[in-house]
């Protein structure tokens, strides 16, 4: 099929978390709130009915932010941030623990409501979608109007959309008109809506990479389409600068892949600065944790199990070391996974400034083909958390 005729959707949930929330404490619309708490931040029925919430000014340890809302964003505050850094910013921003399982319950209510207008979907995480429409009749802005609604009818919440000849330009343009966003992108409009964007908008440039770009005057995406081919070559190798190129001018022929049995789940991050493994060792171990914690996420929602246990770091000057560990038994457990990872942790130098930090779980099976353990507790993990 010529790619230029393909319609791809990516449809992202607006502040998906938060916006869970906002249907359980409707009184806090319109404030700034964080998601990120301990359960002890959890709201306090009061006699009369109403609620007592805690502050973001109360919240004293060593967490990070979930997500926040719109209202919270503007204050600078975002998820991934230090919730002390977080509490200095938006000192009375209201706190309120995360809910993993009520997410999950309206993750599935939305790819549902989404599934019964066009049901060629792609799971791309708990609160976004790819989905093929290219053998629908319906005009794209009508159909595209349909899926919003169906998925605001089911959930009560509101989704952004765009729809592109391919997945990268669906996946740009589904931010660019948030909240509730409906967006129509095709080849003649890349000058005037992706060009003007900043690299770090295309999924897969990090702040590694952006800052490289931006050394050799490559700031916007624009910049990028203009480049020199044979510098991006010099600085990145052929193979990244060859899709430094195509990406820069919005062409992706990468598929919407409906059915598959993944071999592996995965979380990642890139940090925005390169991190010192003693001086930044709180921030370490409370990302490692969090990646577990998503991963272990991951493996409940899509109904999986694995035994092998992985980590990958990536050090300052780009070099790449994984480790695998093997358990007796299966798990989904967040516990079980962060400590085999901390025992592949062990296992690595850190003696170099980490960018990157990973945590994987392979040799899946379905959750109910194999009994669920836990693997031994191990003592003393790197990171500083037993």
């Amino acid at each position: 099929m010529d790619p230029s005729n393909r319609r791809i959707a990516h449809l992202d949930m607006d502040m998906f978390f938060a916006g869970v929330e906002l249907l359980y404490y409707p009184e806090l619309r319109g404030l700034p709130m964080v998601v990120g708490g301990r359960s002890a931040d959890a709201p306090e029925l009061l006699p009369d009915g109403s609620r007592h919430f805690h502050r973001l000014r109360e919240y004293a340890g060593r967490g990070v932010v979930t997500t926040s809302t719109y209202e919270a964003r503007a204050l600078g505050v975002f998820s991934a941030m230090s919730m002390m850094n977080a509490a200095r910013l938006a000192p009375d921003a209201i706190l309120l623990p995360a809910n993993f399982e009520a997410y999950r319950h309206y993750s599935r209510l939305f790819k549902q409501a989404a599934a019964s207008v066009a049901p060629l979907i792609e799971d791309r995480g708990i609160d976004e979608i790819y989905i093929d429409l290219t053998h629908s009749d319906e005009e794209s802005r009508t159909l595209a109007a349909r899926i919003k609604q169906a998925v605001r009818d089911a959930t009560g919440l509101s989704c952004s959309i765009c729809i592109a000849p391919n997945k990268l330009l669906a996946k740009i343009g589904s931010d660019l008109d948030k909240p509730d966003g409906l967006t129509l992108l095709d080849e003649a409009s890349i000058p005037t809506r992706i060009w003007p964007l900043d690299v770090r908008k295309i999924n897969g440039i990090g702040p590694k990479a952006a800052q490289k770009l931006a050394a050799l005057g490559i700031v916007k995406i624009v910049d990028l389409a203009h480049a020199d081919p044979a510098l991006l070559q010099k600085h990145f190798g052929l193979s990244y600068a060859s899709w430094l190129i195509n990406v820069a001018h919005g062409r992706d022929n990468r598929p919407v892949v409906t059915r598959s049995e993944p071999k592996s789940v995965s979380r990642e991050t890139t940090f925005e600065r390169d991190l010192h493994v003693r001086r930044d060792r709180e921030v370490l171990s409370q990302v490692f944790t969090a990646l577990c914690t998503r991963v272990a996420e991951d493996l409940k929602r899509k109904g999986y199990v694995g035994r092998t246990i992985g980590i990958k770091l990536r050090y300052q000057d780009f070099r790449t070391v994984t480790r695998d560990l093997s358990l007796p038994a299966p798990t989904q457990d967040a516990s079980s996974i962060r400590r085999a990872a901390g025992e592949c942790l062990k296992r690595v130098p850190l003696d170099s400034r980490i960018r990157l930090l990973g945590v994987r779980v392979g040799a899946l099976s379905s959750d109910t083909e194999t009994p669920f353990e836990k693997s031994p507790a191990q003592s003393e993990l790197p990171f500083g958390v037993t």
